[in-house]
């Protein structure tokens, strides 16, 4: 498994979501998602940050499951836009539906 081409990334994704998930970074200008709406409220702060870690950990245990299903050998054709698209595409929509949350509190 650990010869996935996207293994550790999402395995690091994956570790970094679980504080936000269980809401236990504070606000701040570092690390979690900031935006002007959620370095102004704590309750918008962790509303948001819980969300949105909740979607980018789903993203990255998607792409664990698809490496598991669909391991990357090298001699596929098709095997690394597969596993770019399985890892990046789940990426991309939570930062979408992540922007369209905090918009929307």
């Amino acid at each position: 498994m650990s010869t996935q081409p996207f293994f550790v990334p999402a395995v690091i994704i994956l570790v970094v979501s679980l504080p936000l998930v269980l809401g236990l970074i504070p606000r701040n200008r570092v690390y979690g998602i900031r935006t002007r709406q959620t370095l102004s409220d704590d309750r918008t702060w962790y509303s948001v940050n819980r969300c949105g870690g909740g979607m980018i950990l789903a993203a990255s245990v998607f792409y664990l499951l698809v490496a598991l299903i669909s391991p990357y050998s090298g001699a596929a054709l098709l095997a690394w836009p597969l596993h770019l698209a399985a890892f990046a595409g789940p990426l991309l929509v939570s930062a979408l539906v992540i922007a369209r949350y905090a918009r929307n509190l």
